[in-house]
């Protein structure tokens, strides 16, 4: 026997298109209510039931679908004021990190002015500090002058309120130079108040406490104090004389009882050098 129903086609329609159909038979309607008095009696009846609930729904989903698009037109004038916002904020970052820079940069160079005044009489010229060796210090570094610019080996070079160190390699636009506070260094110094000579001698294990060491200082008349003075002697080799290397923060009498020892501290910033001063005067040409 067959069975009924499998040759049977079901007929489906789209959403979308009964809700068309229910729009204009509901259009059609809301005409014929203002332009005759045809819809009385049962029709009129039918249409309460039927026609003004669905009008209703339609008003409802229209107000949900206009507060819906004022929504979503708010969300993005807020995304777009929000990235206004981030990009005047990163303009504003840029700025001050300029102005930072400027300020750090305008400071040094005021501080190079004076020292510049401070030792007039020496030939100096300005350079910038483009390498150093690795490490917390500029026991090493290079600058962007060399010997097309005049620089030569032995000048000394300054910084900050006094000695920085000297050159040690010179290359056609660039220059190497060695700190005081570098392992290698030593110099002979003069307490400026007493007129006594000393070594001072780098150890970039003292920087970390922020000194440098001398030693060999004959102070017979026990004058010399914390706080004192330290230049460069006019009995150096190769530096110039007069140039501050920094302040007497210890000292004491070593074992045989004739010569003292202690720390200086810089005054230099060792730690943070961006421009420099070269003096281009040598220590043998003013013998």
């Amino acid at each position: 026997m067959a069975k009924r129903g499998y040759g049977r086609k079901i007929i489906s329609v789209p959403g979308k298109y009964v809700f068309l159909i229910l729009t204009i038979l509901c259009v059609a309607m809301m005409l014929l209510s203002f332009t005759t008095d045809f819809i009385t009696g049962p029709f009129e009846t039918v249409a309460g039931y039927v026609i003004i609930p669905f009008q209703k729904g339609i008003g409802s989903a229209g107000a949900w679908l206009n507060t819906r698009s004022e929504n979503i037109r708010r969300i993005n004038e807020l995304n777009e004021e929000n990235k206004e916002l981030k990009s005047r904020i990163d303009e504003l970052t840029i700025r001050v990190n300029d102005l930072q820079r400027d300020k750090y940069e305008l400071a040094e160079l005021r501080s190079l002015f004076l020292l510049d005044e401070q030792y007039s009489d020496y030939e100096k010229i300005g350079a910038r500090v483009i390498g150093k060796d690795t490490g917390n210090w500029f026991s090493s570094f290079i600058i962007d002058k060399g010997s097309k610019d005049g620089i030569k080996t032995d000048m000394n070079v300054m910084a900050g309120s006094g000695l920085v160190g000297i050159v040690t390699n010179v290359g056609p636009n660039w220059a190497q130079v060695r700190s005081i506070i570098d392992d290698t260094s030593s110099l002979s110094g003069m307490v400026m108040s007493t007129s006594d000579t000393l070594i001072v001698s780098g150890d970039l294990t003292l920087m970390d406490d922020g000194y440098i060491r001398f030693s060999q200082l004959i102070d017979e008349e026990d004058i010399v104090t914390q706080g004192d003075q330290v230049v460069t002697s006019s009995i150096s080799n190769k530096y110039l004389p007069g140039i501050s290397i920094g302040y007497i923060t210890e000292i004491q009498l070593d074992p045989n009882n004739l010569t003292k020892s202690g720390y200086l501290t810089p005054v230099v910033d060792f730690k943070n050098l961006s421009t420099v001063l070269v003096v281009t005067d040598l220590k043998e040409d003013l013998r």
